[in-house]
């Protein structure tokens, strides 16, 4: 009975094919970093409202 064997020792280097990586597949990093910003923002900004207003509703509304 023939047993397949596997041995390390055949490839000494793993060959790595690295792909040029496309504009689209850069900026996908990115996107989680960008939602986090732009609700910071307009947290920064809704807060900043209330403390300027002294309330919730804006003065259009009343």
């Amino acid at each position: 009975m023939k047993q397949d064997v596997l041995h390390d020792g055949d490839h000494k280097q793993a060959v790595s094919h690295k792909k040029p990586r496309h504009l689209a597949e850069k900026l996908e990093s990115y996107v989680g970093v960008g939602i986090v910003v732009v609700g910071a923002v307009l947290l920064a900004v809704l807060l900043f409202a209330f403390t300027q207003t002294g309330s919730a509703t804006p003065a259009w509304m009343h």
